[in-house]
């Protein structure tokens, strides 16, 4: 029987032993609403124990070189590849999300677990500053148990933009998958968990309401890594206060792209700027959001976007013949054709385009990409997160109002450039005040991962990936001894 076939059914995973519960959630397919599976429910008492079985396991693990907890990390990887098709074929099913995509979350997963072996490493090495008056040994230490909650959108690959970090530094995880997108995540880290020592990664499945007071709220937890939306990074921000407890928040974005006057605007370069909008049809926090073009320069800008809004063909995801996929949740796919009917409302053109293939929008989440031709900079598609295949495209006169309208904003996670002359766009990159700056690219495709990522304002708080993201699962720990006459 194809996976396609299948009703899945998927357990929590708490101190090396798969837990099966009496309730668990239905997961639906975003393409027509069809039941894919089942996943565990956690009570509040499944999540208490997944706590207690890190908090256990954290000392033995803690006190592993850091060496040897990289190599345990990328050993726990070496089944992954037996079933990836399938769980590629299940992600797509549960997010929406084209197979090809799907296949790549899955191969980012296992990669960002190399990166962050190159840098986790160091930590055997502390730092040495010689006397007088003090020689003085620098170490960073792991902090407990963290706990991970991470989105829908890119499920895996996000989760590993933290989980070998924590790891490799030593601490023990207790994961919180998103509830739209467990299924995937469940069959992944089952093969990491069975290779590792019980209790080192436990896998927690449910609601919020249920999860969030102890995953968020236990003073166990020293650290909590959570990507979403900026409101629930507030509301993980207030929990966490209680205990000061560490967080890294990586929230929404609104990222602006610059086209400067001398940016060539070829069919390669209208074909990257398309993807940094669309990709995963749209849902990215680091989406281009909101593009700001010379009015010289803004008929040949639409006029290429329009051209690749009409090639797109929406509909499954599975489907070989489809460049993107349904919104993985209806009340976006409703919240992205509101914005775009409020700029109606205002004037404002509104350009659909490309053809549904087999898709039934009144049974799907699906809905045509978008482009809102110059918005006024206070409707809400200018100053709201789509998070969903529409995007503004808005004239300027001057660089320093192009500039000044991209840092207009309550966010600061990325932003692009582009230029043909290196230099001038650095120049205005090192003006945007976001955490990320792409030239003449935008999205996931081109971040550099050996690099921190994060944002500025309320994009976020802290750095993940490179050698921050391992840093930021540590104590700076220092022992200072008095050297020769001092010491007397």
């Amino acid at each position: 029987m194809a996976v396609s076939e299948t009703i899945l059914s998927t357990p929590l995973l708490i101190g090396g032993e798969e837990r099966e519960t009496t309730e668990t959630f239905a997961v639906h397919d975003p393409h027509d609403g069809s039941l894919i599976g089942h996943a565990a429910a956690a009570s509040e008492r499944d999540a208490l124990d997944a706590v207690a079985a890190a908090e256990r396991a954290w000392p033995a693990w803690a006190a592993l070189s850091a060496a040897q907890r990289v190599e345990a990390c990328l050993s726990a990887l070496e089944t992954l590849p037996s079933d990836l098709q399938a769980r590629a074929e299940v992600l797509s099913r549960e997010n929406g999300k084209i197979r090809f995509e799907a296949e790549i979350d899955m191969h980012v997963f296992a990669g960002r677990f190399h990166e962050a072996a190159v840098y986790a490493r160091e930590l055997d090495t502390p730092e040495l500053i010689a006397g007088p008056p003090y020689n003085t040994t620098i170490s960073h230490l792991p902090q407990g148990v963290v706990t991970i909650i991470y989105p829908f959108n890119w499920p895996l690959a996000i989760l590993a933009a933290s989980l070998p970090h924590a790891l490799m530094a030593g601490n023990t995880v207790v994961v919180k998958p998103p509830p739209t997108t467990p299924l995937s995540s469940v069959l992944t880290l089952r093969h990491v968990a069975r290779l590792l020592p019980p209790g080192v990664l436990n896998v927690v499945t449910g609601t919020d309401a249920v999860l969030g007071p102890v995953v968020v709220g236990d003073p166990r937890v020293k650290h909590i890594c959570f990507t979403g939306s900026t409101a629930g990074g507030k509301r993980i921000m207030s929990i966490a206060s209680a205990n000061v407890t560490n967080v890294t928040l990586e929230l929404g974005g609104n990222d602006a792209a610059i086209v400067l006057d001398d940016a060539v605007l070829d069919e390669a370069t209208i074909a990257r700027m398309a993807m940094a909008t669309f990709m995963t049809t749209g849902q990215v926090c680091m989406a281009l959001k909101r593009l700001y073009v010379p009015r010289s320069m803004y008929a040949d800008a639409v006029d290429g976007l329009r051209g690749f809004l009409e090639a797109q063909r929406v509909g499954n995801g599975l489907r070989d013949d489809v460049t993107m996929g349904p919104l993985n949740m209806r009340r976006q796919r409703d919240y992205v054709q509101e914005l775009l009917s409020e700029s109606r409302a205002a004037g404002s053109e509104v350009i659909t385009a490309g053809e549904f293939v087999e898709a039934d929008p009144d049974q799907g989440n699906y809905m045509l990409p978008a482009l809102v031709l110059d918005p006024g900079p206070q409707q809400r598609i200018v100053t709201e997160e789509q998070f969903g295949p529409a995007l503004p495209v808005i004239p300027y006169d001057s660089e320093a109002d192009a500039i000044r309208a991209a840092n207009d904003t309550w966010a600061g996670l990325c932003a692009s450039v582009w230029s043909a002359d290196d230099e001038r766009a650095k120049m205005v990159g090192r003006q945007l005040r976001a955490g990320h700056i792409f030239f003449n690219n935008h999205n996931a495709t081109a971040v550099d991962e050996r690099a921190p990522f994060g944002g500025f304002n309320q994009s976020g708080v802290g750095r993940e990936l490179g050698r921050e993201g391992v840093l930021s699962f540590t104590e700076t720990h220092v022992m200072a001894v008095p050297d020769g006459e001092a010491a007397h």
